[in-house]
């Protein structure tokens, strides 16, 4: 079988370039895999998609870190896609459009969308055909479903590796210390030094701090009576952090100088840091073993898939990178 895909996939190959040969050149093939062909305009297209979406999600060095890693992995990748949808191809009793309904219908729940019409109308605003959304959509399915009958459903997870794993990873089922604060936050300006003393004098008073914050701060807190939020250790500021740290429930750190203003912050309630029980992360734990296993398992089946395929890579560099 194996010789027999060989040769159509020559014979492919022969055909497409003799046609091209005799035409003006219209496509390139940049990877055969068994009877398919992965094409530059392809490769070249699914690049961008990816790109954008790089480019609207992240920067700096984690944009670099994730556009190399796509410029060394989407050939790679296209090739995966295209041998689980053979797979998918194989398996007759695969019907994805219960799934593909109701994954539209949540989509549509989820965004307030009334009708089908209102649905394909705003694709269309983004850019995107109803027809080819509806095929991505479907492929996506198929190919999931290969993974779960070919590498999910063989996969069992104990209860002795749950209890194993909390045993000897303490620090990830450890709750840092959580801060519920109140802030007064004013800007730098000629009079401020007037207005801090102010605050503090009233502070001492008595006065609520809320109502204060509501009278006096500049920033969001204000229409909040002071509400800044809770905050787990190293989540704030570290100046502000430092100071939080030194507070026992109740008190007030003396005026911070941050940015362009001062804070001044209460410490309202403060978690102390603590180990999860076991009951509390079991389904955290269980969820972590089975992907790990799930990672390796699929990695095995994708290499076994790949050996009894016929693969070949025409233009390992589609773009010239």
């Amino acid at each position: 079988m194996k010789t027999l895909r060989l040769g159509l996939s020559f014979l492919l190959l022969f055909f497409t370039v003799a046609f091209l040969y005799d035409q003006e050149v219209v496509e390139e093939i940049v990877a055969i895999v068994n009877d398919d062909i992965i094409t530059l305009s392809e490769y070249r297209a699914e690049f961008q998609a990816n790109y954008q979406a790089l480019r609207a999600q992240l920067q700096g060095e984690e944009f670099d870190r994730q556009y190399d890693f796509l410029k060394k992995n989407l050939l790679n990748q296209m090739i995966t896609d295209v041998l689980l949808m053979q797979e998918a191809k194989k398996m007759e009793d695969f019907n994805v459009e219960e799934q593909m309904k109701i994954y539209v219908d949540n989509l549509k729940k989820e965004n307030n969308i009334e009708s089908d019409e209102e649905f394909i109308r705003i694709l269309r605003q983004q850019g995107m055909d109803y027809d080819e959304w509806r095929k991505m959509l479907r492929n996506n399915l198929l190919k999931e479903a290969v993974i779960v009958s070919q590498v999910h459903r063989s996969i069992v997870v104990d209860e002795s590796e749950i209890v194993n794993y909390h045993k000897s990873h303490p620090e990830e089922f450890t709750e840092p210390p959580e801060y519920t604060l109140k802030a007064i936050y004013i800007s730098s300006d000629n009079e401020v030094e007037a207005v801090k003393r102010e605050i503090v004098e009233k502070i001492a008073a008595g006065e609520d701090f809320g109502s204060l914050a509501s009278q006096y701060s500049t920033g969001p807190e204000k229409d909040a009576d002071g509400d800044l939020g809770s905050f787990k250790q190293g989540e704030l500021a570290k100046d502000l952090e430092e100071a939080v740290e030194k507070l026992k429930v109740g008190e007030i750190t003396p005026w911070i100088q941050f940015r362009d203003g001062w804070y001044l912050l209460k410490l309202v309630e403060k978690k102390e840091s603590r180990l999860q029980e076991f009951e509390e992360a079991r389904r955290q734990i269980e969820q972590r073993l089975f992907n790990q296993k799930a990672q390796k398992r699929f990695e095995e089946f994708m290499k076994e898939l790949r050996a009894k395929s016929y693969i070949k890579i025409l233009k390992p560099n589609p773009l010239g990178f």
